[in-house]
């Protein structure tokens, strides 16, 4: 047996005295007549000796760490994962082979419903990280979990160390492996060139063994009806243990190596490609499969531990309907999606996350005047990325993966509605996250492949058919962040190095996606005005960049007169208008005077360090201190003032439509409106912020004559309407010194000219003459009774309501701008909505005749 295994391990340097080929062809060789002879006269010998020539080179396999290993000699059968792996592809040339190597104990890992699923084996059980447990306490255990060999016979590591297939794709370039790290060493000294060129060296050695496991795993499928269905529970066996390996915070003693998941990957994509590149083939993929727990073995299950979200709500698993025409293509399909959802796309995340650190590492370096070609550890860090690299951007698999994720999304555009409810969400939300990772790291991967499925997808979702059926407002957000990064053609102020061959489609003459596709010109624009107030919900710095490129696709629309239709339809849905319009106004609110704030912070650090005696003079732990808040204060600026310079630009734009114009004019948008932007005159005029000064102003965004002038330009959009000069008057931010210097300020400094001057000349004086005619009106407020003032502002309301939930009094106003930002009724928490509000006609009829005779006893009309 030994010798035999030598003879097979020897086909890949020696193919001239291959015991498994001949001139006629492999049924002819040496090897197969001898399996076809021996398994004729006693089959139980012939299983012997498969079982023996497998065990004698998994063996071996096991003693090899990584593709750079090799098995000693001395330990019996000798050689590298390649050739091993050669030797158990050339042994399943003959399919009764092929066979039996599926029939040995250590191909399947125990049922989990087994005594022995959960045995341990080489070792005790490694310690487990307690409640409570501190970094530092956490990071020890992590690396006594790293070290142990101890495993359970049924999780990651067990799939791994004890199955032929787990021993056999655990192999490849562990990226903190010492021989791979080492041949990326100085980083800092090397060119991009060189650093390129080792990589592509790793890859091709990484590539080629791939390609004999992907060999290997085809020969046991084609080998007959029970070896593939052993394939099948050993590739179930494999997804359900990993189950938790797209975690942020992985269990080594619980989950498999990256590279075995990586390989899984590969192996699945290879198996799916004949349908990937064929839509005949596509077309038998059944959405069912995720719905019966029979045919996908609980690896997209709905309760437990391991449940999977789904697209929609109120789903459940069904055996009825499910009838393939072919059952291991939507199998293949669906458990490579699984398969890259547990390794590439989590890789990718690392990745990244990596690159950001080496960037935020280099700049405490140069601040603090260091030396980054010296210091140890940013070189150690950026090494570590280097070898990351090598398989996150591997040209071969990501090509692959772009593929398969387009072809995922043409399947889901050929579902209804009730069959895209059932589909898990991280099918989306890792196509997502694939083209987010390629937008940063891989631009130029993307030429020559067809995205043109995934383009229509994400205008699908977006729209507001689909809103109700995709909840997750961080999804959808990422799905606005693709339109952004992928399909939003450059521009004078924009760069875009996205291959043109991805932002435009080649069907419609080579315009981009976002002007000639139909639906996109029919629900885009609506759909994100939608999704703009939708982000709301997604985080604090995640919303200002969501919005930003929100903001930025609705200007590029805005200026394709394909769009024009479908911004004139905006003005029709009131609600969605609003919402959009409450996230413009609690934007500027929210963030502006925070930012002006900050910027006499980073004036007062810059002057600190360009003054190398009174820096030094600072400990290194206070200067340390410093500079992360400094960090933390630039990253805040630059971030937030991109966002408050888009809104006040789309702000401008928009309100040159009449029928977008009148939206903001409707009485629960015009005061928050105008106090909004008197809020921001207040902050660029009123408190001398066109005179704040820092180092390099366009690296922060920094330009406030600019957003003075782009302010003033929506201020004249709506200086004839009474509604916002009546708003304008009274507003808490209101002053006439306020209105005089501003429009004093852009007159000297030519930010407005002609008409546009005109009108903002004339809202200082019809405001102001607002503002001596409210004076009258607030004498007479001043004793109102408590139940004519809102409890919440105040303030005498204007259109009393009553919240069924609590029987409290507000004014519409109060409750419809609460409502949008909490779906609550502010009294005591209880759900509520705007449709729920009875209007308190009784009370309001009250306060207007209370209100008459003040005014008539006043001398009023």
């Amino acid at each position: 047996c030994l010798q035999l295994a030598k003879c097979l391990s020897t086909t890949t340097t020696d193919p001239s005295s291959s015991v498994t080929f001949d001139v006629i062809g492999k049924n002819t060789s040496f090897y197969y007549c001898v399996c076809e002879e021996l398994h004729s006269q006693d089959t139980d010998a012939f299983e012997t000796m498969v079982t023996d020539v497998v065990t004698c080179i998994t063996d071996a396999l096991s003693k090899c760490k990584s593709l750079l290993d090799e098995s000693p000699p001395d330990a019996g059968l000798g050689g590298n994962g390649l050739l091993l792996t050669s030797a158990l592809r050339e042994l399943c040339t003959n399919k009764k082979a092929a066979t039996c190597l599926t029939q040995v104990p250590s191909f399947l890992i125990p049922p989990a419903d087994s005594p022995q699923a959960s045995e341990w084996v080489g070792g005790p059980p490694p310690p487990q990280i307690p409640r409570g447990a501190n970094p530092h306490q956490i990071d020890f255990i992590r690396r006594m979990q790293e070290m142990s060999n101890s495993r359970m016979r049924r999780s990651g590591k067990g799939l791994e160390e004890d199955t032929v297939l787990g021993n056999v794709l655990r192999l490849g370039l562990p990226w903190k492996h010492e021989s791979v790290l080492s041949s990326y060493v100085n980083p800092m000294r090397r060119s991009p060139k060189d650093i390129n060129q080792i990589s592509e060296g790793h890859r091709r050695q990484l590539e080629l063994y791939q390609s004999k496991c992907n060999e290997l795993i085809r020969q046991l499928v084609v080998a007959g009806e029970q070896p593939r269905q052993k394939v099948i529970q050993w590739l179930t066996d494999a997804l359900l243990v990993n189950a938790k390996a797209d975690a942020m915070e992985k269990d080594p003693t619980k989950i498999s190596s990256e590279e075995l998941l990586y390989n899984l990957s590969v192996v699945l994509l290879k198996l799916c490609d004949p349908f990937v590149s064929k839509p005949e083939k596509a077309a038998l993929i059944d959405p069912g499969f995720v719905s019966s727990p029979k045919s996908h073995g609980g690896v997209y299950e709905l309760a437990g531990d391991n449940a999977l979200t789904r697209l929609g709500d109120n789903i459940s698993h069904s055996e009825d309907g499910y009838n393939p025409k072919n059952s291991f293509i939507p199998l293949c399909f669906f458990f490579c999606s699984r398969a890259l959802a547990l390794s590439i796309v989590p890789g990718m995340a690392y990745y990244h996350r990596t690159s950001l650190h080496v960037s935020r590492m280099g700049w405490h370096i140069r601040s603090a005047n260091g030396d980054l070609y010296s210091d140890r550890r940013f070189n150690h860090v950026l090494q570590s990325k280097c070898a990351m690299g090598i398989v996150v951007k591997s040209p071969t698999f990501a090509t692959d993966v772009f593929r398969f994720y387009n072809a995922v999304a043409g399947f889901l555009l050929r579902l209804d509605s009730d069959q895209l409810k059932t589909m898990p969400e991280h099918m989306v939300s890792d196509a997502c996250a694939v083209l987010d990772f390629a937008s940063h790291h891989t631009t130029g991967l993307l030429s020559g492949i067809d995205f043109g499925n995934s383009f229509r997808l994400t205008v699908k979702l977006l729209s507001k058919d689909c809103a109700k059926l995709v909840r997750n407002y961080n999804l959808r957000a990422s799905l606005g962040d693709i339109l952004h990064n992928i399909f939003l053609p450059g521009d004078g102020s924009r760069r875009n190095e996205i291959p043109e061959s991805v932002i435009c489609d080649p069907l419609s003459g080579g315009r981009p996606y976002l002007v000639s596709d139909k639906m996109c010109q029919d629900t885009l624009a609506p759909s994100l005005l939608l999704l703009y107030g939708e982000v709301e919900t997604t985080g604090f710095y995640e919303k200002s960049s969501h919005r930003e490129k929100i903001a930025a696709l609705l200007k590029y629309l805005w200026d394709s007169p394909e769009h024009k239709l479908a911004f004139r339809k905006i003005a029709e849905d009131q609600e969605s208008f609003v919402t959009f319009a409450n996230g413009i106004i609690n934007d500027m609110n929210d963030k502006f005077a925070g930012v002006m704030e900050k910027l006499p912070a980073i004036r007062t650090v810059q002057l600190q360090m360009a003054n190398p005696q009174e820096w030094a003079a600072i400990s290194e732990e206070e200067r340390e201190t410093i500079l992360e808040r400094h960090e933390e204060n630039e990253t805040l600026v630059e971030n937030t003032l991109k966002l408050c310079d888009a809104v006040l630009k789309m702000l401008g734009f928009l309100s040159t439509d009449m029928a977008i114009r009148d939206m903001f004019l409707l009485p629960d948008m015009c005061p928050r409106l105008a106090n909004m932007l008197l809020f921001v005159l207040t902050k660029l005029v009123g408190s001398r912020g066109l005179d704040l000064k820092v180092d390099n102003p366009e690296k922060y965004n920094f330009r406030p004559k600019e957003m003075l002038q782009n302010v003033c330009v929506v201020f004249s959009s709506f200086a004839d309407a009474g509604t916002f000069q009546a708003a304008c008057a009274k507003s808490g931010y209101y002053t006439p010194d306020l209105l005089s210097k501003s429009v004093k300020t852009c007159r000297k400094l030519g930010l407005l000219v002609g008409e546009s001057m005109e009108l903002f000349e004339k809202l200082e004086e019809n405001v102001e003459e607002f503002a001596k005619s409210l004076g009258d009106d607030e004498e007479i407020y001043e004793d109102a009774p408590d139940e004519f003032l809102d409890p919440l502002m105040s303030e005498f309301m204007v259109d009393p309501v009553i919240l069924p939930t609590s029987n409290n009094v507000v004014d519409r106003a109060t409750i419809q701008q609460h409502l949008l930002n909490d779906p609550t009724d502010p009294f005591n928490r209880k759900p509520l909505s705007i449709d729920d509000v009875v209007p308190a006609e009784e009370l309001k009829q009250k306060m207007k005749a209370w209100l008459d005779a003040k005014r008539m006893a006043k001398g009023q009309n």
